[in-house]
């Protein structure tokens, strides 16, 4: 199992948004203790651990490193923001 972190500034962004989605993307992130890659992850071109899922309208940006088995999640945020 891999133990999940997330960042401080994730978890300002996740307190901002929507609270019927915000139970949807906690429930994605405490899923990536089993399953880091879910169905629908993609990764982020130019990285080595960097990936992105999708929660409706919203992004996870997260960071994969499975030596240490850990996950971080590094931004929660809308489509049009997240990467910028």
């Amino acid at each position: 199992m891999y133990k999940v972190f997330i960042s401080r500034s994730a978890e300002k962004q996740l307190k901002r948004i929507p609270t019927h989605i915000q139970r949807r993307v906690s429930a994605v992130i405490v899923s990536f203790e089993v399953e880091p890659r879910p169905f629908g992850c993609k990764k982020l071109a130019g990285t080595n651990e960097s990936y992105r899922v999708r929660v409706v309208d919203y992004r996870i940006i997260y960071d994969i490193r499975d030596k240490e088995v850990t996950v971080t999640v590094l931004k929660v945020s809308h489509r049009r923001d997240v990467y910028r």
